[in-house]
């Protein structure tokens, strides 16, 4: 069961999530667009590999808010991390393995859906 607490600070990270899944099927157009399909769909893996995981923290993470769930919600925070990280590292593998990637766009696009949670206070002044 989760706290009602962490419910806005969970709503607050799913609007990030979401902003950097529009992120990345802009960046995935637009490579489209400029490079060709192979490209586009190289750049839509690359959103992704940057979107799923980060989703995946959002759920385990904002479970529990507050002085009195103090262990739980550092437990949460270390299972969304660790999940985060190897949900990436799978990610990364299958891609690589199963899809003829280019890695230019892919890269581009996973790195600039990143860099949306680096500047997420200039689109969401709470």
């Amino acid at each position: 069961m989760t706290n009602k607490l962490a419910r806005p600070y969970r709503l607050a990270a799913l609007k990030l999530i979401c902003l950097q899944g529009v992120v990345a099927l802009v960046a995935a157009v637009i490579i489209f667009v400029g490079w060709g399909v192979d490209a586009g769909l190289s750049a839509i893996a690359g959103g992704t590999v940057a979107v799923l995981p980060n989703f995946v923290f959002v759920i385990y993470a904002f479970r529990y808010m507050g002085a009195s769930k103090a262990k739980q919600v550092f437990a949460s925070f270390k299972r969304g991390n660790g999940l985060k990280f190897l949900l990436t590292i799978f990610l990364f593998a299958l891609i690589f393995k199963l899809y003829p990637v280019i890695f230019l766009p892919f890269f581009c696009s996973f790195i600039l859906v990143m860099f949306v949670g680096l500047f997420a206070p200039v689109f969401f002044n709470h």
